[in-house]
């Protein structure tokens, strides 16, 4: 039995990548032989998704793919065909985002899969296959940022929150998951022009332009957020922080800008201010149920739909190039069936 996936293949020779090859290949079972661990679940996967991470990797970019050959991309959903693990059976329907797949094991851009239990979660009552993976990291991050608001103790009534890089797809799902539950939602984007409607449909109230964030400022500005959701890192965030107000709490899960932080511990230490970095490939499985149960009700399936576009698994090359120039908004499905 052979399947369809995407294949990349590459040598890194001092952190950089050499001789990158990412093309569809046809491949037997006997590929994903030793993939899964102990306890190894296989799976007909339905739907995966492109991720910033996944556009990375096909582009040949350093710093994802750490193994070759490799089947690129961190999210899947399917049916388990076997499993060496109690926990799930034939015919269950799962999601599995990060853990490991699509980085240093074969991730969910192929028709099947082998993976490890550890990250599997299944999929919540009321949840089609196509709008999980529609979902996938992105949507999954999002709604950590949303747990981690709520754990900071940002309530609706403590005024506005920020979301950076609000185009994207952990920006997207942040708006419309955050705007259901009440919040007053500033969206930061460059594309205001093309995508404000878009954003404004989402749930967002006020749209800036992310130049007045892209430049570091004073270490304590104007109080303008009781918290945010930031996937853009660098000066960006080192002004979200800088403009929080006393008690807020500010996530972190990208690095669009950079990986730096050019702030001080002013914010934290005078406006008690809370920094909460979020991991969303290694997040313990108590926490990915919670966060998926919450997905299932707290997300506007027809906003979902909205920023969701749907491609085939020939396509997803060119789409990686689109990611990476910034020419992608929302979310894209993967469907491994067409």
């Amino acid at each position: 039995m052979t399947f369809r996936a995407a294949l990349i293949e590459q040598t890194v020779t001092g952190g950089r990548v050499q001789d990158h090859r990412a093309e569809l290949a046809d491949l037997d079972d006997d590929f994903l032989a030793g993939s899964g661990g102990d306890s190894p679940v296989d799976i007909d996967v339905l739907y995966s998704g492109i991720n910033y991470k996944d556009g990375l990797a096909l582009a040949g970019k350093p710093g994802v793919a750490r193994t070759s050959p490799l089947v690129p991309g961190i999210d899947l959903v399917g049916e388990v065909r076997t499993s060496a693990d109690a926990r799930f059976s034939p015919g269950d329907a799962v999601v599995l985002t990060g853990g490991g797949i699509g980085e240093s094991a074969h991730g969910g851009l192929a028709q099947r899969a082998r993976v490890s239990a550890e990250y599997l979660v299944k999929l919540p009552e009321g949840l089609t296959p196509g709008r999980a993976a529609a979902i996938g990291t992105a949507g999954f991050t999002a709604m950590l940022s949303v747990l981690a608001l709520e754990r900071g103790g940002v309530q609706t009534d403590a005024g506005r929150v920020v979301v950076t890089g609000s185009a994207g797809g952990v920006g997207s799902v942040a708006i419309a998951v955050l705007a259901k539950l009440g919040f007053e939602v500033t969206a930061v984007t460059g594309r205001a022009d093309t995508q404000g409607d878009y954003l404004h449909r989402l749930g967002a109230t006020e749209l800036l332009d992310r130049q007045e964030f892209a430049e570091t400022g004073a270490p304590l500005q104007k109080r303008r957020w009781a918290g945010g959701v930031d996937s853009v890192g660098s000066a960006t965030l080192a002004n979200v922080l800088a403009q929080t107000d006393d008690g807020g709490t500010v996530t972190s899960c990208g690095l669009a800008q950079g990986h730096d932080l050019p702030t001080t511990v002013m914010p934290f230490i005078l406006r008690g201010v809370t920094l909460a970095g979020i991991n969303s490939v290694t997040a313990p499985r108590a926490l990915r149920e919670e966060a998926w149960a919450r997905l299932a009700g707290d997300l506007p399936v027809e906003l979902l739909d909205e920023m969701t576009q749907e491609i085939a698994l020939g396509e997803v090359f060119a789409q990686a190039e689109k990611i990476l120039a910034g020419q992608v908004r929302g979310r894209t499905v993967v469907n491994l069936a067409s």
